[in-house]
């Protein structure tokens, strides 16, 4: 069994009974939340989902971390294109009783996974010079993670930087608390691209994972020049911020909805 199955008690729902297709790994993650109106977002938000509000607000999470071991079901890590750093825009949607997640925007360093995303799983990804390193220096405590991306491929150009490290304790996100809201999610939808071979339909993406490792977190983020190509601006707000070492992840194909 692929460790990403181990828990599975966790879930809103149960598992696919399909066999799943992708593996992979994402690691280091920082998770920066920012309130952000339903009004604001649901320009960007297909009509058929419900973008969904916690505490009198919805959210836009800004996402940098390590993708490792991505590959298809059965075969090995390729060097060179099985890892690869990732940079997410995120909102958080409801279809038929099922909350997931809606991406703004999926950057990525490999081409290879950028086309592959966008032909699959009818993704917004675009292609990015990043680094990330583990050995950011902080004026005080131990070192952090210092993530920079810009984006080089089609469609509008977007600068992201963010140094960040944990300050606490591990810890799970409890069922009803901001934590889970934000991160435990078990899919995502996705909408094919108009005149494409399957016209403009919805689908949805299962995936599973343990519950998310996580840490609070400290450091800086600018996140105005990514968020700013979707017409959105969270000006001078302090993020809410967490930090995740990682978990296994299988990903199921994605399947036609509504």
């Amino acid at each position: 069994m692929h460790p990403a199955l181990h828990r599975v008690d966790h879930r809103p729902w149960p598992v696919p009974s399909t066999a799943w297709t992708w593996r992979q790994q994402w690691k280091d993650l920082l998770f920066a939340h920012y309130p952000v109106p339903v009004s604001q977002l649901r320009p960007l938000v297909p009509p058929e989902l419900t973008i969904q509000e916690f505490g009198g607000t919805s959210w836009v999470g800004v996402v940098p971390f390590r993708m490792t071991g991505v590959m298809r079901r059965p075969f090995p890590d390729i060097p060179g294109i099985s890892a690869f750093p990732e940079l997410n825009v995120r909102l958080y949607v409801e279809y038929e009783g099922k909350p997931g997640v809606w991406f703004l925007s999926l950057d990525a360093s490999n081409l290879l996974a950028v086309l592959a995303a966008r032909a699959l799983f009818h993704l917004p990804y675009y292609h990015a010079k990043m680094d990330i390193h583990s050995n950011y220096r902080f004026p005080s405590g131990p070192d952090g993670f210092g993530f920079v991306s810009r984006r080089t491929g089609s469609g509008p150009k977007a600068l992201f930087e963010a140094h960040y490290r944990p300050i606490s304790e591990v810890f799970e996100a409890q069922p009803g608390t901001l934590e889970a809201f934000l991160v435990e999610r078990y899919c995502l939808y996705a909408k094919s691209p108009k005149g494409g071979y399957f016209g403009e339909k919805l689908f949805r993406g299962e995936i599973n994972h343990a519950p998310w490792p996580l840490q609070q977190a400290e450091g800086s983020v600018s996140p105005n020049p990514l968020l700013e190509t979707h017409g959105l601006s969270v000006g001078d707000q302090t993020p809410l911020l967490h930090f995740s070492s990682g978990v296994d992840v299988v990903v199921w194909s994605i399947e036609r909805v509504g």
